[in-house]
């Protein structure tokens, strides 16, 4: 069997604290909506098919974040190319 330490709280409170601010940078991971929106700023835009691929959404989820979008401000544009609709942000908010 291994050994045992028993450490007590003082033995904590006077350890060292390395200070990690410095090396550390926290960086957030960009929300599924705001991929929506890159996607929508290419020139082609994006069809519902590579957002509902992109972010994992059902369809009519992914049609409501275009709502959203719109009630944000932004200007969603729809474009049909080859008979697929192509959604696109004419302007962002």
């Amino acid at each position: 069997m291994g050994r045992t330490h028993n450490i007590t709280a003082s033995a904590i409170a006077a350890a060292p604290i390395p200070d990690l601010a410095p090396t550390l940078t926290i960086v957030a991971s960009p929300s599924k909506i705001a991929g929506v929106v890159l996607l929508l700023q290419r020139p082609a835009g994006a069809t519902l098919v590579e957002l509902v691929q992109v972010t994992g959404w059902l369809p009519h989820t992914t049609r409501a974040a275009l709502t959203g979008l719109r009630k944000k401000g932004h200007v969603i544009q729809k474009q049909s190319h080859d008979g697929v609709t192509a959604y696109s942000i004419a302007k962002v908010a």
